[in-house]
């Protein structure tokens, strides 16, 4: 089979992130959802439908690539290998998609070697097309990222992207919570006293605000692989790092479940062992 051609992925990948992103935004805010867990973890015939078109698309395409995607996804059998294989969300940010919010996505990952080395992710609400090649850099647009030089980290001062998940209890909430209050709460308290906190309500776009530099970090527990693989080479490409969001884990594998994504600038390393300073305990998810 040789080594994946990532030019031609890539290119494959941003064609048919246009054609479902036109029908994403076609169905955005029309149709019934299901709760796949609970309340807050949603799915949607149109997630079902998109990825059903992905698959189609790229098994076209690629026949002997393998392809993980979150509505195909069965707990305890699907497992990702080292062979060449696309890793897809077909709506990240289903919430939002359902409310009319207009920052649901698709996100499309490529990974090798269990190593992420292609992403596109596309926002066909604000017409965002992000995409990134492993040591060939990543583009917002046609604009390479990132939109600005980056300036030195500091965690007092820092914009920070969170989000609550679908678990509202249990001790990853209680981990969540705790965390939130001591990055928010002032210094003389024991707190970073960061600037402020935003969700976006999609991992994938919480990811590639953090590589464009309108975010400094983002920190989650709870999330699979098709959120992250695409973000993470965006982000990778534009001199952010990816680690754990349990202290001290600085090579996370893809599908750990627990990240922080930090943008590029100086001071990154003492930022993210400053942010872990104040993570309030080890999250821990079932696979």
């Amino acid at each position: 089979m040789g080594e994946p051609n990532l030019v031609e992925v890539k290119e494959a990948l941003c064609k048919v992130a246009i054609v479902a992103g036109n029908l994403i935004k076609e169905k955005t805010g029309t149709v019934s959802f299901d709760d796949k867990k609970n309340a807050v973890d949603l799915v949607t015939e149109v997630d079902k439908a998109v990825e059903a078109l992905v698959s189609s698309e790229l098994k076209q395409a690629f026949p002997d690539y393998q392809f993980l995607g979150e509505e195909s996804y069965i707990p305890g059998k699907t497992v990702l290998t080292e062979e060449p294989t696309f890793i897809v969300d077909p709506i990240d940010g289903t919430t939002n998609f359902i409310h009319r919010f207009p920052f649901s996505c698709i996100s499309l990952g490529f990974a090798y070697k269990k190593q992420p080395v292609v992403g596109v992710v596309y926002n066909p609400h604000l017409d965002q097309l992000y995409s990134g090649i492993k040591g060939h850099g990543a583009y917002l647009n046609g604009h390479k990222l990132p939109l600005k030089k980056p300036e030195p980290l500091r965690l007092q001062g820092a914009l920070a992207a969170i989000e609550w998940g679908a678990e509202r209890s249990g001790a990853n909430y209680k981990i969540k919570v705790d965390t939130f209050n001591s990055l928010a709460k002032e210094e003389k308290d024991g707190g970073a006293f960061m600037h402020g906190f935003r969700s976006l309500g999609s991992a994938a776009l919480n990811i590639c605000g953090v590589a464009s530099g309108m975010l400094d970090v983002y920190w989650e527990g709870g999330c699979y692989a098709w959120d992250v693989c695409a973000g993470w080479v965006i982000l990778e490409e534009c001199g952010g790092r990816m680690v754990s969001g349990n202290p001290g884990e600085w090579n996370p594998a893809v599908d750990s479940r627990v990240y922080l994504a930090v943008r590029g600038g100086e001071n990154q390393e003492k930022f993210i062992e400053d942010f872990w300073s104040h993570v309030q305990g080890t999250l821990s998810y079932s696979s």
